[in-house]
């Protein structure tokens, strides 16, 4: 396993911060599929969704956490739950929560995440 420490500072440019992530990212995937030979999720899309299906089993319904802020959704088991789980999947467009829906069955969390489709902010400039 590799170790590289993270120093964090205000001065760091958010440029500095992406590659931080990225790298740390990397190397989580890594040693997550090395240890399990799988990672237990799957993602699939359409013009207008994502559709995400995480392996929990073992875990109720109102033992998860479920938080979208932006392009990020995040899946956290409270305390009462048996199996511990916190995890991230960041997307490539924002989420659209109100069209969101979230489904347990059978220990498969299933997410329909709506995407936020761009806004164009456009406006017409009159030419004198």
């Amino acid at each position: 396993m590799f170790f590289a420490p993270v120093i964090r500072q205000a001065s760091y440019s958010p440029a500095l911060r992406t590659l931080d992530r990225s790298f740390e990212r990397f190397f989580n995937d890594v040693a997550y599929v090395r240890q399990s030979g799988t990672k237990g999720h799957s993602l699939s899309q359409d013009e207008n969704s994502w559709t995400l299906s995480v392996d929990l089993p073992g875990v109720a319904k109102d033992q998860l956490n479920i938080g979208i802020e932006g392009a990020v959704v995040r899946i956290e088991s409270t305390e009462a739950a048996a199996r511990k789980v916190k995890a991230a999947y960041e997307l490539p467009l924002e989420i659209d929560a109100a069209a969101s829906s979230a489904t347990l069955e059978n220990g498969v969390l299933t997410l329909k995440l709506a995407k936020k489709l761009p806004q164009s902010n456009v406006t017409p400039l009159a030419i004198q």
